[in-house]
């Protein structure tokens, strides 16, 4: 139990430096008047790619005998799954629930009510990440 849990604290902060990789991204992008969607897919991939690296070099222990080149085409469908489920929740956050309550959009700015989605959907998309990856991707322990 203690090595699910060190994994997942090690996952925990591997994820948060994605995250400010991936925020910061958004929070720029997103203030230099690009698509709050777009701007949520470049950050996503590039995170994507500084994650797959950090996770395998500190949280998951690789399977033998599963080929590099499978194991990235794995880990990518992976996040692009995610990538998916990150767009429909920012998607269902601003564009179906802040713009649709009046209350709401008259009290958040649009560009503070889009990084809120984002923080919403990097959290769902972290759960899932954590979960896919130790089933399809982790090595079994013996």
């Amino acid at each position: 139990m203690q090595k699910l849990i060190d994994q997942i604290i090690k996952f925990g902060i591997v994820g948060i430096i994605c995250f400010f990789i991936d925020f910061g991204i958004v929070t720029v992008l997103t203030f230099l008047g690009v698509h709050y969607l777009i701007a949520g897919l470049c950050g996503f991939v590039i995170s994507v790619i500084a994650n797959y690296i950090l996770s395998f070099k500190f949280v998951f222990k690789r399977k033998e005998d599963l080929d590099r080149k499978k194991e990235f085409i794995i880990f990518v469908v992976l996040s692009a799954i995610g990538c998916g489920i990150n767009e429909l929740v920012m998607y269902i956050c601003v564009d179906a629930i802040y713009k649709n309550v009046e209350w709401l959009s008259s009290m958040i700015p649009e560009k503070i009510a889009v990084l809120g989605s984002k923080i919403v959907a990097t959290a769902i998309v972290m759960v899932y990440n954590f979960v896919t990856r130790k089933i399809f991707l982790e090595k079994k322990n013996d």
